[in-house]
């Protein structure tokens, strides 16, 4: 049998490289878990053979570190086979994540995040310095097909997609500022686009940036920091976090 393949057909040809950071559970009960995920490592498992190493991966093979890595009286590690994510960090984002242990949490957990009542924050260190102290980047994304895996800035066609900010720090040697974002929406690589769009990429970001940002850190500098949402079973707040590793 004979395959062809459309001209304007893209593929994705990203090998991600090994990942030796550790995803650590932060909290667990009967319908969640909460996770601290590290830089260099994918969220769901690749289409290419080399890329199964992921976030989903590791929770159901039983790869996971931390306080409730283990069941009580046992030196083996604890696998979770019915776990889904519910959401996705990029493959350089750190940070908090919330996992669902049996379809109903999915359920309820994509629900919420469908309706845009999950609260999350981000922090990031970008280049060069922002004019103002805090504000809204109002921009709507669109994919970019002759330039996959890019997505752009687009008022035609594309969605709206909005983050709020706020600098905390303001650094110099190099020129740059630690900011925490609040997404109001959940676009692909939204806060990366919207950093570089207003002329402040985020560090070491390797598709949005400009001549000096990528080089000025060895990892994305953007971790997602915390996460609040409504328990899928008892219905009560929850709020996780993460401290920052930058």
């Amino acid at each position: 049998m004979i395959v062809t393949v459309s001209p304007s057909a893209t593929v994705d040809d990203f090998i991600a490289p090994p990942c030796h950071g550790e995803i650590r559970i932060l909290y667990q009960d009967d319908d969640i878990l909460l996770l601290d995920k590290p830089t260099g490592l994918l969220s769901l498992s690749g289409k290419h053979p080399l890329n199964k190493d992921s976030v989903h991966y590791r929770l159901v093979t039983g790869q996971l570190k931390g306080l409730f890595a283990r069941p009580a009286n046992t030196e083996e590690l604890q696998a979770f086979p019915t776990a889904a994510l519910v959401h996705r960090l990029d493959f350089g984002t750190s940070g908090i994540m919330v996992a669902a242990l049996h379809k109903r949490a999915t359920a309820e957990l994509s629900k919420q995040f469908q309706a845009r009542s999950v609260s999350k924050s981000y922090i990031a260190i970008l280049e060069g310095q922002l004019e103002n102290e805090q504000g809204v980047i109002d921009l709507p994304i669109a994919k970019d097909k002759p330039n996959f895996p890019l997505l752009k800035v687009c008022s035609e066609s594309g969605k709206p997609a909005r983050s709020e900010y706020q600098v905390l720090e303001r650094l110099q040697q190099p020129d740059r500022c630690r900011v925490r974002f609040s997404p109001k929406t959940g676009r692909t690589h939204q806060l990366r686009i919207h950093s570089q769009a207003i002329g402040h990429p985020i560090l070491g970001c390797d598709l949005y940036k400009n001549s000096r940002s990528e080089p000025m850190a060895e990892r994305l500098l953007l971790h997602a920091t915390e996460l609040q949402f409504a328990h899928p079973t008892s219905g009560l707040p929850i709020h996780g976090r993460s401290v920052c590793p930058f």
